[in-house]
């Protein structure tokens, strides 16, 4: 059980680095509302 939670929180501990990594980047208004929408819900899941 503790190794599915662990790999839970390490999926969304990457999913994070991967939007912010892409909100260092240039985005439309349209792509970077989507992904600070994205980078919130992977926070709120952690």
């Amino acid at each position: 059980m503790m190794d599915l939670k662990f790999a839970r929180l390490r999926a969304h501990r990457n999913n994070v680095q991967r939007y912010r990594s892409l909100l260092a980047t240039q985005l439309s208004d349209c792509e970077r509302a989507f992904i600070e929408r994205r980078l919130d819900e992977e926070l709120a899941s952690m």
